[in-house]
């Protein structure tokens, strides 16, 4: 396959031109950064045999069309970095390589998805031998860098069937489509507050709830009416990565198997996989008994990302809790260690993205779905899972205001427990101010100082703010004025004055060694 057919030179100077754009930013991940200047240079030339053409609709007097090379995104290379494009000023973002196609927040974007080489053939007679003997529809996934094979895939598949004498009413398979290769920022629907990805203003913002439409990773599929995702077999084409692991704790109690590409045959131990749901269930019951949480933004370019951080502070305040929000880039262990106080972490980012390995991490990080189950009291978890956060917004939020003297047993703890209530803290918030709500919070541990200047709280359960977790956990306090009261104070001396070169009371000056 030739260079401009794999970064579709063609269509991505089309969208440039019909729009109009004169400032592009070109988003590359780190692997695709060495065909970045040749990129650059194609579509240079093509735009201006378009220019010169004439064709599309030109405005008069058109500014030359500016391209400028984005990489190491902010935040992961999936999403459009809309904080990278805004530094050149771009009008719009072309994305290469991986992506999860998630709604941009405030620019357009278009999607060179890729063309990653497959055997079309070895793959079709693996998906017609496993949709012969499943014994359920087959719906086919895959990584968005296969979607060019796809109708391929499909023609092969049908000429198998046949040559087996299986006709395709006995073997019935259906094939997922690419959502769309091209992202406009949401219309603001007027009949909410928050920005939904989904939502149009022409239509009701009741969505839309038919049940038999799906969509993950930037597929979309219909099945016929009357059926469930549990009817069917999900049959994977691609890489073990994270679009995958989407896929398996979202379609948890589907069968999964996997076509591996590069080896060429069928996966069907899943196990490491199912692993992962278990360790997210493991992550909610221990962020139920976190008493400070804190709000890891991890984009700032898929829409509704500010409405969906509003609500988890409104949820975790509700649930008695304190909240902090962090915006720090891509989080890592050493980042998040400067934050001891936070027993969790909830990270708001696209679903590929979300799902993020804590185990080296000081504290665990969670999904805002998984914030909703360990933050609401009562609730269970009846196994399904959202990974994209848009899906959450506008969610009833839970009533989790409870009497504060009901203990709660904790599965991590084994033991029944008191959740903190900030009725209390609310109040005095409303009526005096944050200022004197912090100082009233502070008052209330015991203030009592040993000769290791440490502060010993009443409660017994921890702190419940970042402030109260300085004062009585933290063992260096930086430039303590506290000292032993056996100790002696000693006197403060004077310094020197004057000039460097000679200070006054010097028995030496310059100017006697110079006439030595």
């Amino acid at each position: 396959m030739d260079f401009e057919t794999n970064y579709e030179i063609e269509d991505t100077a089309d969208f440039i031109h019909r729009r109009n754009f004169s400032r592009v930013a070109l988003q590359f991940p780190d692997e695709l950064l060495k065909d970045s200047m040749r990129v650059v240079g194609a579509l240079r030339d093509k735009l201006q045999l378009l220019k010169e053409s004439g064709s599309g609709t030109q405005r008069d007097g058109a500014k030359e069309v500016r391209l400028f090379v984005m990489a190491d995104a902010t935040y992961g290379s999936c999403c459009v970095d809309e904080v990278g494009a805004s530094h050149s000023d771009g009008e719009c973002v072309i994305h290469y390589g991986h992506t999860c196609l998630s709604p941009s927040s405030t620019l357009p974007a278009f999607f060179v998805l890729g063309k990653a080489s497959v055997d079309a053939s070895k793959c079709a007679e693996s998906l017609s031998n496993y949709a012969s003997t499943s014994g359920k529809p087959v719906l086919v996934l895959y990584g968005l860098e296969y979607a060019h094979a796809i109708s391929h895939i499909q023609d092969v598949v049908v000429s198998v069937l046949s040559s087996l004498n299986a006709s395709t009413s006995s073997c019935e398979y259906h094939f997922a489509d690419v959502a769309s290769r091209v992202t406009d920022p949401p219309k603001l629907c007027e009949n909410s507050e928050n920005l939904r990805p989904d939502c149009d203003c022409d239509t009701s913002c009741e969505g839309v709830t038919s049940g038999f439409t799906g969509s993950i990773g930037g597929l979309i599929w219909s099945l016929p009416k009357g059926s469930k995702m549990e009817d069917y077999s999900l049959y994977w084409i691609g890489s073990e990565n994270s679009a995958f692991a989407n896929a398996v704790l979202t379609f948890n109690g589907c069968e999964i198997v996997r076509y591996d590409v590069e080896q060429g045959c069928l996966m069907t131990d899943l196990s490491l996989q199912r692993k992962i749901l278990k360790r997210r269930y493991y992550l909610v019951e221990k962020a139920k008994d976190a008493n400070i949480v804190g709000i890891l933004v991890g984009t700032l370019g898929v829409a509704g990302y500010l409405n969906m951080i509003h609500q988890m502070k409104d949820l975790i305040t509700a649930a008695g809790k304190k909240a902090y929000t962090f915006v720090m880039g891509r989080p890592n262990p050493a980042k998040l260690a400067n934050f001891p106080e936070c027993d969790v972490f909830v990270y708001v980012s696209c679903p590929q993205t979300a799902l993020l390995d804590s185990k080296e991490f000081l504290a665990p990080v969670i999904t805002p779905f998984e914030a909703m189950l360990s933050f609401s009291r009562g609730r269970e978890w009846t196994g399904a899972y959202v990974t994209k956060f848009w899906d959450l917004i506008d969610s009833p939020l839970p009533n989790v205001r409870h009497d504060p003297e009901e203990a709660r047993f904790s599965l991590i703890q084994g033991r029944y427990v008191e959740d903190f209530s900030s009725k209390e803290n609310v109040e005095e918030e409303e009526e005096n101010g944050r200022v004197v709500a912090l100082s009233t919070t502070m008052e209330k541990a015991l203030q009592l100082r040993d000769k290791s200047t440490t502060m010993i709280t009443s409660n017994g359960k921890g702190a419940t703010s970042g402030a109260e977790y300085f004062a009585t956990r933290r063992t260096y306090h930086g430039l303590d004025m506290y000292h032993d009261s056996g100790s002696t104070v000693e006197p403060f001396l004077i310094g020197r004055s004057g000039k460097a070169s000679g200070y006054e009371g010097e028995r030496n000056k310059p100017d006697t060694e110079a006439k030595n």
